[in-house]
């Protein structure tokens, strides 16, 4: 036996499009940007917090400049913003050693993507085209492994 029905709520409830785990299983990316070789101008301190955010999603070297002059050239693998350019920093890891530096957003005057983006044209769509071309090319010997990224 059943116990009563509410009449104020129907008996089977379908979630909307908005509220179904598939849609809000799927995301928008983030679009990037192409910022290899940019030298964007750090005039403010919002200039230099939205730089540094666009070197940490970046997938290449970048070299920092600080204030006393030092550059150092590597891959941002980590970065705190805090409330304060003090309380804010970057992890770098230098490409010319294994040591990894940590750098406060406070002692960095110059910012410049320096490095080659590692990952640019190499999204799944791109691939899966390049495939195709070469499939119905007749290229034989085709692979699904993954590209060398060098």
């Amino acid at each position: 036996m059943t116990g009563p029905r509410h009449a104020d709520r129907p008996p089977h409830t379908t979630a909307t499009p908005a509220q179904s785990p598939d849609a809000l299983e799927v995301a928008p990316g983030r679009a990037r940007e192409a910022v290899e070789g940019w030298i964007p101008e750090l005039a403010s301190e919002s200039d230099l917090r939205e730089a540094l955010e666009k070197a940490f999603d970046y997938r290449g070297d970048v070299t920092l400049t600080t204030k006393d002059g030092k550059q150092l050239e590597g891959y941002i693998f980590d970065r705190v913003s805090g409330p304060t350019l003090a309380d804010s920093f970057v992890r770098l890891l230098p490409k010319d050693s294994g040591a990894r530096v940590k750098i406060s957003y406070s002692d960095i005057v110059g910012l410049a993507f320096t490095g080659r983006d590692t990952a640019a044209g190499k999204s799944w769509e791109a691939w899966v085209r390049r495939y195709w071309e070469k499939k119905s090319s007749g290229h034989g010997n085709l692979s699904i492994q993954a590209e060398s990224l060098e």
